[in-house]
This record gives structure tokens, sequence and C-alpha cells, in this order.
């Protein structure tokens, strides 16, 4: 989650971020791996990068829609720092990223883990089998895609974990938002549960979205602090208001 460009909005300690720090601690000790779950917009991506990176090591992989084992290959040669293009030899591309991975302990991190092909699996699986101590790697997934990463047999004897990461629920809203920004902490609590059940379903994404809209209204008007008008207005912007 990418939410921390909307200016002055927070990091918030949420009990999502407290679960991934134990479990990504303990997964890092084994050298396992750990599956993290939940909606979209929860802040699962975020609290594990926040995690991985305090931790040490951290090695995220960003690729293209479909990857291929060479995908993986080219991004851990990127992020593990080695010198020049990524070999076309994939023996040879490999002995160097395993060279690599035997000097430190490493948190590979992916995204959108449920869009892997079993060939990407079982380069994964290669890969932790084959550093010695094992590889810890992170695999995010929305909700929907525990079922893909449940489909990978290699996952049950590897895995530390499988954490589900929720929304905020309705009566954690007043408590948090303030916290997420300033311009919140004016607003009624009832206010803000009105406005996290119509656009927001505890989801720290879509309240950085209302927090950036309700910052531009608040410029236009003139404004200090969002009042019911104000704040109906942003919510019909964005969800097109009420529907005949």
């Amino acid at each position: 989650m990418h939410f921390l460009a909307v200016p002055g909005v927070r990091a918030l300690l949420t009990p999502g971020m407290l679960a991934v720090g134990d479990a990504l601690a303990d997964a890092c000790a084994q050298r396992r791996f750990l599956c993290v779950l939940g909606d979209a917009g929860v802040g699962k991506t975020f609290a594990v990068r926040s995690v991985a990176h305090r931790l040490g090591g951290h090695l995220p992989l960003d690729f293209r829609a479909q990857p291929a084992p060479a995908d993986l290959r080219a991004c851990l040669h990127r992020e593990l720092g080695l010198r020049g293009e990524p070999p076309a030899d994939p023996g040879a591309a490999d002995a160097w990223i395993r060279r690599a991975l035997a000097q430190a302990p490493r948190i590979v991190v992916v995204e959108d883990a449920d869009r892997l092909s079993a060939s990407c699996f079982e380069y994964l699986r290669f890969l932790h089998d084959d550093t010695p101590g094992g590889l810890c790697v992170v695999l995010i997934a929305a909700r929907r895609g525990e079922r893909s990463l449940r489909a990978q047999r290699m996952l049950a004897t590897r895995s530390a974990g499988w954490l589900h990461i929720p929304a905020l629920t309705r009566d954690q809203i007043p408590q948090a938002v303030p916290v997420l920004h300033p311009l919140w902490q004016s607003v009624e609590p009832g206010d803000l549960q009105a406005l996290d059940a119509r656009l927001a379903g505890g989801a720290l994404r879509r309240w950085a979205v209302l927090t950036h809209h309700t910052q531009r209204a608040l410029a236009v008007t003139g404004a200090q602090t969002p009042d019911q008008r104000l704040l109906k207005a942003v919510a019909d912007r964005i969800d097109g208001g009420p529907r005949p």
C-alpha cells in the first residue's frame, strides 16, 4: 500500500501491522515461507515491506503481469546488486543468485503471488531448498487468491504460517483515522463511521483516497476543517452520489 504519498498521512500501528511483525520475525528466523492474505487496501504490502525493511535483507520482487522464472531471476539479480546484466544462461544466473543469497539472510517479498505460474513457484522452492539454512519468502495475495496458494503443495511443508490481515472494524475507525491524518481529528466519530460504511469498509487505502479528496475540497472552499456538508460533497464525488 502506497498511501503515504498523500501529504500528511501517517503510518498506523494497526493490529495487522503487529501481526505481520510477529509472523515475519518468526518466518525470518526459520527461513521459511510466509503467506499474507487480505482484501485489497487493508495494508498487507505496506506492513510486510515496513517490517522486512526493519529486519534487513529486504528483496522486493516487482515484475510484469504474468511472470516467468526469467523475470524472477532478473528481479533478484537487480535487488541483490549483482553487477551488469543478468546472464542469458539460467544456470549461470542462478549460480550468481545462489552465491549472493548464501552470504546473508534475506527476505524475498512477492506481491500478487497468486498470479505466479507453477514454474515460478518451483523456482522459489528451488531457491529455498538450495540456500543453506533456507530462505524467507513472503507471498502476498488478496483473500480470493488463497485457493491458488493452497494448491501449491510445496508450501505445506515449507511455510511458517498463513496470516490473514483484516480490515479495520467500524469500532476502530474513530481511534485509527484521526491518527492517519490530522484533518480527521475534528470530525465526529459517528461521521467517520458513516463515511467508512459508505466508502472505505475499513481499508486504509480508501481512507487515503478520502483524505486526498477532502484536502482538495478544503483548499477550494478555504475551510479549515471538514463539516458534514463538505464531507457529503466529497463522498458524492467519489461514488457518484445517490442513485435513483
